[in-house]
């Protein structure tokens, strides 16, 4: 599964005076790094003591008993008869004002399934848009309707599901309050059909597809309509500037929810899969087909039990290509049902917080358990012979275990690895936390990680509509053969609102941490990071929706010696995004950057870089055009100082549409870099081509070239839901390998076609 993508760099043009800009960066710091320790404590104190003192909506569900056909029509009587939840409000791009177009939503429910009929009025039907219609598809640039179900009312975790006018399925969970994993899928149902009015939609979501607590009647609930060629959206709860949807503490509330059935809380789900595979680059030529199962339980209605036996992940996408251009570890996400599914119960304080669009990330994020590293080493696949989870919520308890037993592989034997993680909900937003992770996927070798973690949020600070944020952590490995030096810890505050944004990290890696199922991109190190964003929207200028404004600085120092070993400052200039829906990210960002070399470093096969320290000065320009339009093109560039030479990037995405059925989309992201010790071009393309028949029956093909590896791939694959629940995939993987010389001669290499066929038995 692992693949090569690249963290490209940019291009040429002349120098500024670089050691000013950097000293007066580092001056900056100096004075801000021996006061953040201090605000991050008054920060705490802050986010601890604050109260969520807004006054939610809330509305009674209508109980009936009358058959509700799911086709996009609400023509059932009790559709017209039954009340409205009331006006959605605009969140924006003016907060707190009525609409520019009526919404109705009326919410039912019988014993089996909560229903949601949804009126979208428009004043111009024939603008309404609905590009996407594939299962989980990105909607974000069509019209839609998003909705959120915090079943436990935790005011931190829910379920999602959305929809658009072409009735595409997505659905997911949302999880502390700002994430989403949207690569888990569930069982419901759902129609829209477009009128002279505008565009309806009717939702049926069984209860049998939800967790919740027994006897509890009310629900947190919101929903979103977005009319994109407006860049408006609309909501029923939490319409404000400062709130996302996806905070689950800003929803509201329905009631009424008596005589619920979850029934018993069984499905199983059999599965067959087949393969062919013609190799030249292994031994495991020839056909293999095998039969498992998954298997969930609601073992309490808030505690689910799943097993899945002789794993089959055959109808998995491929990775994204990279090209590795630094010296750290490049981050792959997890790509696999079984460890998505509730994948958010297992996050740890010690990622994010999530900087600004377009500020780059500190690359210092720590992952105590990485699920991709239990089925895979060193990129080769490890079967997956049994694995049980056991993961919701006893009070205002999270949990979550995870057990799975690996088979063993000529370069492994059998391994068993085991990860525990609770958290204590506090207040309204905020929680405190531990995890436990054994086992180590390298062979001979075992390892553990254990740690704490807390989390202090509001929406309200001091009173007033502004959310504050801050996280604490610490962890500890004990591996095989080490003995000291085995700690991480850190604390950050992240102040993210609309016009103002704020963010202090202090993170500490030491030499010999090594979470053996967690990941971590860089050790033995320090890290400071300081920056705010000044984001004002402004009236009747240009057509301007909103214009950003970033300042933000990062250090890394060595812990074994007390040097600086990397830091950045970032500038953001101008950065406009226009009521139109196009934007010019920026027109001429800086990046002052700062590396000591403690050792050579290829950077390119045949190219070394010699130890020593590197200053560079880059600038870089973002142009992007709106992607309501069929034909929508993104480009950045970027120019200036690369280590000891200069290099120029270039990133472009051209995205075509045929609505709803077919999009076409080709990326290239290129460095041309000019070094003393020698010149490269570090080079991937990519292209998407997905046709969708319907919601339910859709191809997606997937062509990924790079010139590190001078591979090309091909992933055809197909997805056949014949009704919710029961899938049939078809993949195909097709590699070639270009010629040394370069050009277009390819050589084939590995062919596979997977099959694999599910059906859910829900009881």
């Amino acid at each position: 599964m692992p693949g090569l993508s690249n963290s490209l760099s940019h291009a040429t043009e002349p120098r500024l005076d670089h050691s000013r800009l950097l000293s007066a960066g580092w001056l900056t710091f100096t004075r801000a790094r021996s006061l953040l320790l201090a605000a991050l404590v008054a920060m705490v104190a802050l986010a601890a003591n604050a109260q969520d003192n807004g006054q939610p909506r809330t509305v009674a569900v209508t109980t009936t008993s009358e058959k509700i056909i799911i086709d996009g029509s609400l023509d059932e009587a009790i559709w017209g008869s039954a009340p409205r939840i009331g006006d959605l409000v605009q969140q924006q791009p003016l907060a707190g004002r009525e609409p520019t177009e009526r919404t109705e939503v009326t919410l039912l429910h019988d014993a089996d399934n909560l229903y949601i009929g949804v009126i979208a009025y428009d004043s111009e039907p024939e603008k309404v848009i609905g590009t996407q219609m594939a299962r989980d598809a990105s909607i974000s640039s069509d019209d839609s309707l998003e909705i959120i179900l915090d079943t436990f009312r935790d005011q931190s975790n829910a379920f999602y599901f959305a929809t658009n006018p072409s009735g595409a399925y997505v659905d997911g969970l949302a999880f502390t309050n700002e994430q989403l994993n949207t690569d888990w899928d569930t069982i419901w149902n759902v129609r829209t059909k477009r009128s002279d009015e505008g565009w309806i939609a009717e939702i049926a979501i069984p209860f049998k597809s939800l967790n919740f607590p027994a006897g509890q009647t009310s629900w947190g609930f919101n929903i979103s309509r977005n009319i994109y060629r407006k860049l408006e959206e609309d909501r029923w709860s939490g319409a404000r500037l400062e709130t996302e949807f996806l905070q689950v503490s800003e929803a509201g509330a329905i009631t009424n929810l008596d005589g619920i059935n979850q029934g018993k809380g069984l499905d199983i789900r059999p599965f067959i899969s087949a393969s062919w595979l013609d190799s030249d680059t292994s031994s495991d030529d020839g056909t293999d087909a095998e039969l498992g199962m998954d298997i969930s339980y609601n073992i309490t209605p808030s505690l689910k039990l799943t097993g899945t036996l002789n794993t089959d992940f055959g109808e998995t996408e491929v990775d994204a290509r990279q090209i590795n251009l630094s010296r750290f570890s490049l981050f792959f996400p997890e790509k696999r049902s079984f460890f998505l599914e509730d994948a958010g119960v297992f996050s740890f304080a010690s990622t994010g917080p999530d900087s600004p669009g377009g500020v780059p990330s500190a690359g210092a994020d720590i992952f105590p358990f990485f699920s991709r590293k239990i089925g895979l080493v060193s990129g080769q696949e490890v079967p997956i012979d049994v694995g049980v989870k056991l993961t919701g919520k006893t009070g205002r308890t999270d949990i979550g275990l995870l057990n799975v037993r690996t088979g063993g592989t000529s370069f492994v034997e059998d391994k068993d690895f085991f990860v525990g993680r609770f958290r204590q909900n506090l207040f309204e937003q905020s929680y405190v936390g531990g995890l436990l992770t054994s086992g180590d996927p390298i062979a001979g070798q075992d390892g553990k990680t254990y740690g704490a973690d807390v989390r202090l949020a509001t929406s309200s600070l001091l009173g007033e509509s502004q959310n504050l944020v801050v996280n604490a952590y610490g962890l500890k490995t004990d591996n095989d053969g080490i003995d000291d030096h085995e700690w991480s810890y850190g604390i950050s505050a992240h102040y993210p609102n609309d016009k103002i944004v704020g963010e202090a990290v202090y993170r500490v890696v030491e030499e010999n941490f090594r979470p053996a199922l967690g990941f971590l991109r860089r050790d033995n190190f320090q890290m400071y990071r300081v920056g705010a964003s000044y984001n004002p929207r402004p009236d009747n200028l240009l057509n301007i929706l909103q214009m950003f404004h970033d300042v933000f600085y990062t250090q890394f120092d060595r812990l074994d010696n007390g040097l600086r070993e990397s830091s950045e400052l970032h500038i953001t200039p101008l950065d406009w995004h226009f009521k139109s829906g196009d934007s010019i990210h920026s027109v001429i960002d800086y990046d002052g950057g700062y590396e000591r070399l403690f050792e050579p470093f290829e950077i390119s096969p045949g190219i070394i870089l010699p130890v020593g320290e590197y200053r560079t000065d880059r600038f870089s320009a973002v142009l992007a055009s709106a992607r309501k339009r069929r034909l929508s093109v993104f480009i950045n560039t970027s120019w200036g100082d690369f280590w000891s030479g200069t290099s120029e990037q270039i990133s472009t995405t051209l995205t075509y549409k045929l609505p709803p059925k077919f999009t076409f989309e080709f990326r290239t992201n290129q460095t041309f870099a000019h070094l003393p010790e020698g010149d490269f071009i570090a080079r991937i393309l990519t292209s998407n081509i997905n046709y969708a028949v319907s919601p339910f029956l859709s191809f997606t093909n997937l062509v990924q070239y790079d010139n590190r590896s001078r591979n090309l791939g091909w992933q055809s694959r197909m997805r056949w839901t014949l009704t919710p629940g029961r899938d049939l995939f078809l993949v195909f993987n097709q590699g070639w390998i270009q010629d040394m010389d370069g050009g277009l001669r390819f050589s084939p290499r590995d062919t596979k076609v997977s099959a694999k066929f599910q059906y859910t038995f829900r009881f």
